[in-house]
């Protein structure tokens, strides 16, 4: 089979970059800090780091108002979100909304035990985290955060993000090792 190479577009075009980018799917979360003015952010560039010390990634613009917030935070939690839960990532990707606590209005909620970093109800998990290092990403940085808890909340599937669209995961497979 003769395959021929594809072109490459240059790396510079931003519109077609993000397209390439989108066709990796992703999960989708909501990235939250807590204390006098709460914040959330919906993020699918959240990943596992480590497993020993258990540390997580998210990365963030640094023009979002969550920069700041993580840093005078130096506490986040992340939930992931549960495949009915489109409107929720909708409402925390919205620039528009309200600031504080009352973004959190609208949302089912309750507090982190170990941050106070609200955490989305239903959510497939939740992890709380404290900053362990930021690193310089381009236009975002990536903050690595250490585990303080967590748990693994309702058993269903989970919303992912892909090609620019929200979709839910498919049917489960059995995996055996």
């Amino acid at each position: 089979m003769d395959v021929q190479p594809r072109p490459c577009v240059v790396a510079a075009d931003s519109k077609l970059l993000r397209r390439a980018y989108g066709a990796f799917a992703t999960g989708v979360t909501v990235v939250t800090v807590g204390g006098h003015t709460p914040h959330g952010m919906t993020a699918n560039s959240f990943t596992a780091v480590s497993l020993d010390p258990p540390l997580v990634l998210v990365c963030v613009d640094r023009t979002a108002i969550m920069h700041a917030a993580l840093d005078g935070a130096g506490r986040f939690g992340v939930s992931v979100l549960a495949a009915g839960q489109e409107a929720v990532a909708r409402h925390f990707a919205d620039r528009r909304r309200p600031l504080g606590l009352d973004q959190f209005a609208m949302v089912p909620w309750q507090p982190g035990p170990l941050t106070t970093a609200p955490l989305i109800t239903g959510a497939l998990a939740h992890f709380e985290c404290e900053l362990w290092r930021s690193y310089d990403g381009g236009d975002h940085t990536i903050v690595v955060g250490t585990l303080l808890g967590f748990d693994r909340g309702v058993d269903t599937d989970a919303l992912l993000f892909l090609s620019g669209q929200f979709h839910q995961a498919g049917p489960r497979l059995e995996v055996r090792s």
